[in-house]
């Protein structure tokens, strides 16, 4: 199954949001190559919020271009077997932890917005991911920084966003 397949497949099977992952299947339906960065008109990426492992903390990285805490997550490579494993990748590359696991039951939420020109969109397929007890996690060449932050402080650092994401994380914990 290619990573196209996967990701019609996975948000089919979505039952949130039910507008905007439509949104994103018209989207993926009128450009085969809606998968990847160079589609002009958007592009579906991955991502994955890291939770520490006694679920009271996660993980953002400080973009090194955006100069914004965001969770761990970014493009879609040909290497990606599945949107998931796209997600695993990102946030294992971004956080430079090792032994991050998927929460179950596919993405927790999709998430739509506006990126600079050449592209227009990035819509983003988001997921949690755990950390393993002891994480050890690095600044990649993406971040300005990376840290752990209680859940009550994420508002404080993140924009709505990433707010909604740990907002939905917490309830499918």
């Amino acid at each position: 199954m290619s990573l196209y397949d996967d990701a019609v497949l996975v948000l089919k099977g979505y039952e949130d949001q039910t507008d905007l992952r439509q949104v994103y299947l018209d989207h993926l339906a009128a450009h085969p190559d809606g998968l990847w960065k160079s589609c002009s008109d958007g592009h579906i990426t991955a991502s994955a919020l890291v939770v520490d492992p006694a679920r009271e903390r996660v993980l953002l990285t400080l973009h090194r271009k955006l100069r914004m805490w965001l969770q761990m997550g970014g493009h879609c490579e040909p290497g990606d077997a599945t949107l998931a494993a796209a997600a695993l990748r990102e946030a294992a590359e971004e956080s430079g932890v090792t032994g991050l696991t998927l929460m179950p039951g596919g993405p927790v939420r999709l998430d739509r917005h506006p990126i600079p020109a050449p592209c227009n969109w990035h819509l983003d397929v988001q997921y949690a991911v755990l950390a393993p007890p002891d994480a050890e996690h690095a600044i990649s060449d993406e971040s300005l920084d990376v840290r752990w932050f209680g859940y009550a402080e994420v508002a404080d650092v993140a924009d709505e966003s990433v707010v909604r994401l740990l907002r939905a994380t917490r309830e499918r914990l």
